[in-house]
């Protein structure tokens, strides 16, 4: 007969789901393997990204935890906090390399903005949740109006990154709760005829990275540096990479921003294109994980919610290795689950819970 102890550790590890726990996990050694490499010069990096993966790690447990019918009582509240830590940012923010993104609160230091990814769409998804039988046009208005305060306050920082990622995770929530066709193609259309206005307003440093994107070999050793040397590491990956800790762009120090940003051109130049297939395949399957949980969500907030979180992960990781690869403009996105940063991973951590949650109170019976 099973002790007590195990009958306590049975019934809380029944919160987890088995396949997104194998994916996660899967990609958490691929990127705890890669930041080693990267961070061979630095290995305090690797040391804090543990501690941080442990915490992710207790937050998914937490939140798994939670049932969605409480996690939606916390959508209003996360929402307006990560408002007032925004404007905290705005007046008390610290400065890095230019721009104030980080908020130190005395024992830890946070980027506000990287906790509006989550709680952008939870409070859009609680919105329509609450309006689900009588969604009218007003309601996309002002969840338009919900999504424009966080966005506004990150481009001020400046983070143009950080902000089209809100952007994105608000803008999913907002269409999966039915926002017409017609209106998303008058949409596109005005975005595209704004582009011109949107030139005008990006700062210098913006509008060189579109320019580098185009030509990075316009400035080799400056602005087209970051691009042309992960382009490098990724080409001289080849098939098979050069082995695990064997990279010589990455130990020769050419790869800029190697444990975070550019932490994808470390890994291709190691594990070379079949390396790439795989970690590919493992993004792909978390994708694939969440819109399934999604899909079977018992409750609107649990569909729009799940759903969010799928395409925000696809976001993630289609800009961060279009950015390293050079198809897209460099902007500081980490990829999920590889890059070092702790208020990503806890994010993350947060992210990967809630699904979990969500697909263990999901329908029983599909109608």
């Amino acid at each position: 007969m099973p002790s007590r102890a195990a009958l306590f550790l049975r019934e809380r590890l029944a919160v987890l789901d088995p396949v997104l726990l194998s994916i996660v996990g899967a990609l958490a050694i691929v990127g705890s393997l890669t930041l080693y490499s990267a961070g061979a010069d630095f290995p305090w990096r690797f040391t804090d990204q543990m501690r941080n993966l442990a915490i992710a790690t207790g937050v998914m447990f937490v939140f798994a935890s939670i049932p969605p019918t409480t996690l939606m009582k916390f959508a209003l509240p996360a929402y307006l906090c990560g408002v007032v830590l925004l404007l905290g940012v705005e007046f008390f923010g610290t400065t890095v390399k230019g721009a104030t993104r980080w908020l130190n609160l005395g024992v830890i230091t946070i980027q506000p903005s990287e906790l509006m990814r989550l709680a952008l769409p939870m409070m859009l998804a609680w919105y329509f949740h609450k309006r689900e039988t009588s969604i009218r046009t007003i309601d996309f208005v002002f969840a338009a109006l919900l999504m424009a305060i966080p966005v506004v306050l990150i481009l001020h920082q400046p983070d143009l990154g950080t902000a089209t990622l809100v952007l994105a995770a608000g803008a999913f929530v907002i269409f999966f709760a039915g926002l017409p066709w017609k209106w998303l193609a008058t949409l596109a259309v005005g975005g595209i005829a704004l582009l011109p206005v949107a030139w005008t307003l990006m700062h210098d440093y913006q509008r060189q990275r579109v320019m580098t994107l185009i030509d990075p070999s316009e400035d080799p050793l400056g602005k087209g540096f970051h691009t042309l040397q992960a382009m490098i590491a990724i080409g001289s990956g080849g098939l098979f990479g050069k082995g695990w800790m064997q990279g010589t762009q990455t130990h020769l120090e050419f790869i800029p921003e190697r444990t975070s940003d550019f932490i994808f051109a470390v890994y291709s130049e190691e594990f070379g294109l079949v390396g790439n297939l795989v970690l590919l395949a493992l993004f792909s399957a978390l994708v694939l994980r969440a819109m399934t949980i999604a899909l079977g969500a018992a409750t609107l907030f649990g569909r729009l919610m799940a759903g969010s979180i799928a395409l925000i992960m696809f976001t993630y990781c289609f800009v961060n290795m279009g950015m390293v690869s050079g198809i897209l403009p460099v902007v500081g996105v980490p990829l999920p689950f590889i890059s070092y940063g702790g208020t990503a991973l806890v994010t993350l951590g947060v992210a990967c819970g809630m699904l979990m949650s969500i697909q263990r109170h999901r329908k029983l019976v599909h109608t």
